[in-house]
């Protein structure tokens, strides 16, 4: 991310009424300056600091930048500071296990196998649904994922996010994802290429590259994050170090306030998001098409407490479907000892 300045006011927004609820107290933001590979806003107050790991050029992460620099965590009493924790799940726990953040938002699978093994981690909310998809272009013959069985499916890394959610859809539609498809690695930005050339049938891969390589290549989408066994699931979640969370129940709740006011601020103005994406991370797309993709996402606001204990809890089932989680543990226990009812 390029070093950029920027004056910020905080905005006039009207909560929902949870969020009322939850007895937070607005407060002003002032100027902000975006850093090289941290985000950090000087702003006016008594505020509590906590770091949230971010990944930086996800379409689907870009709200929380703009919620920063909107001035929406300084609403909420909360002086954030932004780690870029890298595209990986991998990366993702070792942002919270080296304490470089705090807390933060992350793809609801990449936290399940970790928090079995023992990660003190605790998840508090939900932030929105879909962000990938899988693709084939529109003359391979493929229409469904039963379609893919003896095929080769590109993907950006070996345990990447979208292969671990196809992986659950494979599963459900019937097929063994390690033993009737085959995965390929390309490098993250050439994913595509696999496919053109003919060294793959299938892309597997995230918003907004897998956005862009459907509407650039005219490829034909034949599954996604949003839809069939995925509709209205959550897609990514907040999650906070577990004895981080014990010391600041308040702060925690005033992030998933935080949170939740920012996810419907973009549910209803994409294009104001897809804008500050555009000016401040410049990730490669057109503005018109960011914008298209972040209002393709699904915006729910009632992923927390029992709602989130549910997908959390669906998560375990469905990673024990393709042996990630062991068969041994049960989905029930695990996702009510590890799910916070932030507003309880």
């Amino acid at each position: 991310m390029s070093q950029t300045s920027h004056s910020n006011t905080t905005l006039g927004l009207s909560r929902r009424a949870l969020v009322k609820a939850a007895g937070i107290t607005a407060a002003a933001a002032a100027v902000g300056v975006v850093g090289a590979r941290s985000t950090r806003y000087a702003i006016a107050g008594n505020l509590t600091p906590i770091k949230l790991e971010w990944t930086e050029v996800a379409a689907c992460h870009s709200p929380v930048g703009f919620g920063l620099s909107k001035g929406i965590y300084a609403k909420h009493g909360l002086d954030v500071e932004l780690f870029y924790q890298g595209a990986s799940g991998q990366t993702l726990i070792q942002s919270l296990a080296t304490r470089k953040a705090e807390a933060g938002p992350g793809l609801l699978y990449d936290w399940l196998k970790p928090i079995e093994q023992g990660f003190d981690v605790r998840l508090f909310v939900g932030s929105h649904g879909g962000c990938q998809r899988i693709l084939v272009k529109p003359d391979s013959g493929i229409k469904t994922l039963t379609d893919l069985k003896g095929k080769t499916i590109g993907t950006f890394d070996v345990m990447s996010p979208s292969r671990v959610a196809f992986s659950v859809a494979l599963a459900k539609a019937g097929l063994n994802p390690e033993t009737d498809v085959t995965w390929k690695v390309f490098p993250f930005d050439l994913v595509a290429e696999g496919v053109l050339k003919g060294e793959a049938d299938a892309v597997a891969h995230m918003d907004p590259w897998a956005y862009s390589y459907e509407k650039k290549h005219g490829f034909t989408r034949i599954a996604d994050t949003q839809t069939g066994s995925f509709k209205d699931r959550v897609c990514c979640v907040l999650g906070v170090n577990g004895d981080y969370y014990e010391a600041n129940k308040d702060a925690i709740k005033r992030v998933a306030a935080a949170n939740l006011e920012i996810h419907h601020y973009t549910a209803q103005h994409p294009d104001e998001v897809a804008k500050w994406y555009f000016d401040t991370l410049k990730p490669g797309l057109s503005l018109e098409d960011l914008t298209e993709v972040l209002a393709s996402l699904v915006y729910h606001e009632h992923w927390f407490g029992k709602d989130l204990l549910n997908e959390v809890r669906i998560g375990y089932e469905d990673l024990k479907l393709t042996g990630v989680i062991d068969a041994s543990t049960d989905p029930e226990e695990i996702a009510k000892r590890v799910t916070i009812d932030i507003f309880a």
